[in-house]
Protein backbone atom coordinates (compact mmCIF):
# COMPACT_ATOMS: atom_id res chain seq x y z
CA UNK A 1 0.00 0.00 0.00
CA UNK A 2 1.37 3.41 -0.97
CA UNK A 3 0.59 6.40 1.23
CA UNK A 4 0.51 10.06 0.21
CA UNK A 5 4.07 10.45 1.48
CA UNK A 6 5.61 7.53 -0.45
CA UNK A 7 7.35 8.47 -3.67
CA UNK A 8 9.11 5.84 -5.73
CA UNK A 9 11.96 6.19 -8.21
CA UNK A 10 12.23 9.94 -8.46
CA UNK A 11 15.09 12.39 -8.51
CA UNK A 12 14.13 15.04 -5.99
CA UNK A 13 14.98 18.65 -6.83
CA UNK A 14 14.66 21.46 -4.28
CA UNK A 15 13.21 24.82 -5.31
CA UNK A 16 14.31 28.38 -4.49
CA UNK A 17 16.54 28.37 -1.37
CA UNK A 18 14.98 25.24 0.10
CA UNK A 19 17.02 22.61 1.92
CA UNK A 20 15.95 18.96 1.82
CA UNK A 21 17.60 16.69 4.38
CA UNK A 22 17.81 12.97 5.09
CA UNK A 23 19.33 10.77 7.77
CA UNK A 24 17.64 12.67 10.61
CA UNK A 25 17.95 10.52 13.70
CA UNK A 26 14.89 9.95 15.86
CA UNK A 27 15.89 6.57 17.25
CA UNK A 28 17.97 5.35 20.13
CA UNK A 29 21.63 6.32 20.42
CA UNK A 30 24.63 4.35 21.61
CA UNK A 31 27.40 6.28 23.36
CA UNK A 32 31.08 5.56 22.69
CA UNK A 33 31.07 3.55 25.92
CA UNK A 34 28.25 1.32 24.65
CA UNK A 35 25.42 2.77 26.74
CA UNK A 36 22.08 2.67 24.91
CA UNK A 37 20.07 5.88 25.24
CA UNK A 38 16.42 5.25 24.39
CA UNK A 39 14.62 7.34 21.79
CA UNK A 40 13.31 10.55 23.31
CA UNK A 41 11.24 11.71 20.35
CA UNK A 42 7.78 12.94 21.39
CA UNK A 43 8.84 13.34 25.02
CA UNK A 44 9.42 16.68 26.77
CA UNK A 45 13.17 16.11 27.12
CA UNK A 46 13.31 15.09 23.45
CA UNK A 47 12.59 18.65 22.37
CA UNK A 48 16.04 19.48 21.09
CA UNK A 49 17.82 20.36 17.88
CA UNK A 50 18.67 17.45 15.59
CA UNK A 51 21.36 16.82 13.00
CA UNK A 52 20.39 15.91 9.45
CA UNK A 53 22.39 15.40 6.27
CA UNK A 54 21.72 17.78 3.37
CA UNK A 55 20.21 15.69 0.56
CA UNK A 56 19.62 18.48 -1.97
CA UNK A 57 19.42 22.27 -2.08
CA UNK A 58 17.63 24.77 -4.25
CA UNK A 59 19.50 26.92 -6.78
CA UNK A 60 19.30 30.03 -4.57
CA UNK A 61 20.73 28.31 -1.47
CA UNK A 62 24.25 29.54 -0.70
CA UNK A 63 24.65 28.70 2.99
CA UNK A 64 24.78 24.90 2.89
CA UNK A 65 25.87 22.25 0.41
CA UNK A 66 24.80 18.70 -0.36
CA UNK A 67 26.53 16.24 1.96
CA UNK A 68 26.99 18.64 4.88
CA UNK A 69 25.31 18.04 8.24
CA UNK A 70 23.00 20.76 9.56
CA UNK A 71 21.72 21.25 13.10
CA UNK A 72 18.04 22.22 13.00
CA UNK A 73 15.87 23.70 15.73
CA UNK A 74 13.39 21.18 17.09
CA UNK A 75 10.30 20.65 14.96
CA UNK A 76 11.36 22.95 12.12
CA UNK A 77 11.02 20.26 9.47
CA UNK A 78 8.18 18.73 7.47
CA UNK A 79 6.83 15.22 7.76
CA UNK A 80 9.02 12.62 6.10
CA UNK A 81 8.67 11.79 2.44
CA UNK A 82 9.79 8.24 1.65
CA UNK A 83 11.80 8.42 -1.55
CA UNK A 84 13.58 5.86 -3.69
CA UNK A 85 15.89 7.82 -5.96
CA UNK A 86 17.13 4.73 -7.78
CA UNK A 87 20.23 4.50 -5.56
CA UNK A 88 18.72 4.19 -2.08
CA UNK A 89 15.60 4.67 -0.02
CA UNK A 90 15.58 7.81 2.12
CA UNK A 91 13.25 9.60 4.45
CA UNK A 92 13.54 13.21 3.33
CA UNK A 93 12.34 16.34 5.14
CA UNK A 94 12.22 19.95 4.03
CA UNK A 95 13.65 22.20 6.74
CA UNK A 96 13.01 25.82 7.61
CA UNK A 97 16.24 27.45 6.43
CA UNK A 98 15.89 30.23 9.02
CA UNK A 99 16.12 27.57 11.74
CA UNK A 100 19.42 25.98 10.75
CA UNK A 101 21.63 26.76 13.73
CA UNK A 102 24.83 24.95 12.81
CA UNK A 103 26.66 23.33 9.90
CA UNK A 104 29.24 20.56 9.98
CA UNK A 105 31.34 19.48 7.02
CA UNK A 106 32.10 16.14 8.68
CA UNK A 107 31.37 13.07 6.59
CA UNK A 108 29.89 11.32 9.65
CA UNK A 109 26.93 12.47 11.70
CA UNK A 110 28.09 14.76 14.52
CA UNK A 111 27.21 13.64 18.01
CA UNK A 112 24.12 15.22 19.51
CA UNK A 113 24.36 13.35 22.80
CA UNK A 114 25.09 16.58 24.68
CA UNK A 115 22.46 18.71 22.96
CA UNK A 116 19.63 19.57 25.30
CA UNK A 117 21.44 18.33 28.40
CA UNK A 118 21.88 20.76 31.24
CA UNK A 119 25.49 21.05 32.31
CA UNK A 120 25.40 22.92 35.58
CA UNK A 121 26.85 20.51 38.12
CA UNK A 122 30.51 20.82 37.19
CA UNK A 123 30.36 18.34 34.33
CA UNK A 124 31.93 19.34 31.06
CA UNK A 125 31.60 18.37 27.44
CA UNK A 126 33.98 18.41 24.55
CA UNK A 127 32.89 20.11 21.38
CA UNK A 128 35.35 19.40 18.61
CA UNK A 129 36.12 22.03 15.95
CA UNK A 130 35.36 19.45 13.26
CA UNK A 131 31.77 19.25 14.57
CA UNK A 132 31.19 22.69 13.06
CA UNK A 133 32.63 23.68 9.70
CA UNK A 134 34.15 27.11 9.25
CA UNK A 135 32.37 29.31 6.73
Amino acid sequence: MVTAYDVKHVKLRALHDWVIVSDMDFGEMVTNGGIVVQSDNAKAHGIKPRWAKVYCVGPEQTDVKVGEWVLIEHGRWTRAMHINDGEREVKAHRVDTNCIIGVSTSTEQPSDFYIGNEINNGDSITIRPEDFGAR
